[in-house]
């Protein structure tokens, strides 16, 4: 088996509840095909550096994957017909970091 990171960028309009479901889909799909979710992220609402179909932000959400090329093939066949997703990047990584958590806001950041 291989480790990926699989990162999702959905509409800025994006409910709440749509994101937890966008979320739940493509974890029935990695699942579904011989996958393993080592970690899951939610980035939150974030600005992106160009206008994407008339977006300023979009709700990024973050996949620690362990698992087959199919997989990831499956995967990204889904997303390219998803309205609600702007955009999706796969990284096929050698070991994954499951410690640190790049976008969480610690207290240290908060007090400065």
């Amino acid at each position: 088996m291989n480790y990926y990171e699989h990162t999702i960028i959905a509409r800025q309009d994006t409910s709440p509840s749509q994101i937890k479901q966008i979320q739940e889909k493509y974890t029935k799909i990695i699942k579904g095909n011989d996958g393993n979710i080592l970690k899951f992220e939610s980035w939150g609402l974030m600005h992106l550096s160009y206008l994407i179909k008339k977006n300023k932000k979009g709700n990024y959400l973050h996949f620690k994957i362990e698992g087959y090329g199919r997989t990831i093939k499956e995967l990204e066949k889904n997303e390219k017909i998803d309205k609600n997703l702007l955009r999706y990047l796969t990284v096929k990584v050698k070991k994954i970091d499951l410690d640190t958590d790049y976008f969480k806001k610690s207290d240290e950041n908060i007090k400065k």
